[in-house]
């Protein structure tokens, strides 16, 4: 079936992310969704990227990349760390979709962050199965304890540095594709306020 010029390197995947956000950035998107698209669509998907991102509401992936549905396969967690689930996702988006870059993309004003830097400071615990959040994200809050600089904003750096070498790490799938160089994994941190998206070396 005819789908959309995808692709043809990770890093050329990378540059048609940074340049949606860009466009998403200066208001100027050009992601419309005709029905047409949409209707040959239902017969398949060829996206040539997976986002791990965060749950928040104020950070729709597809739209601050300026991607069509389509394009990106997406895997949301409060936190965008790597669970077993999500793993398991970004592996078939590698094995079974061929998507040729992985993007593991934090934000500023995170909240699952913040419950982990609330837990470590003053033992909070909370209800549920929210503290599962706040445990997930605890050692790269502890990291970034340590480090100069605001430890929430470090924390946030860190906790997708965490993911990213997570997912090269327990990933057979992942490691492989990485280096036959059909695949790259890059962190990423979404600002709220300015709407820009700025890689995590």
């Amino acid at each position: 079936m005819p789908f959309r010029n995808r692709p043809a390197t990770p890093d050329e995947a990378l540059a048609r992310l940074l340049e949606g956000n860009r466009r998403f950035v200066d208001g100027a998107p050009r992601a419309p969704v005709p029905s047409a698209e949409r209707i040959e669509l239902a017969s398949g998907q060829n996206p040539f990227a997976v986002v791990l991102g965060c749950s928040d509401s104020r950070v729709p992936i597809e739209t601050i990349f300026d991607q069509q549905p389509g394009d990106l396969f997406v895997v949301r967690i409060a936190g965008n760390f790597v669970s077993d689930d999500g793993l398991a996702s970004i592996e078939y988006a590698i094995a079974v979709l061929s998507c040729e870059l992985v993007v593991v993309l934090g934000h500023t004003a995170c909240g699952a962050v913040q419950a982990a830097l609330q837990s470590i400071e003053d033992g909070t615990r909370f209800q549920g199965h929210i503290q599962r959040l706040a445990d997930a994200i605890a050692p790269a809050a502890n990291r970034a304890r340590t480090l100069d600089g605001d430890w929430y904003d470090n924390a946030i750096i860190e906790n997708v540095r965490d993911s990213a070498s997570s997912t090269l790490g327990r990933s057979d799938i992942v490691s492989a594709a990485v280096k036959g160089g059909l695949v790259r994994v890059v962190g990423a941190r979404y600002d709220l306020r300015s709407g820009q998206v700025h890689l995590v070396e």
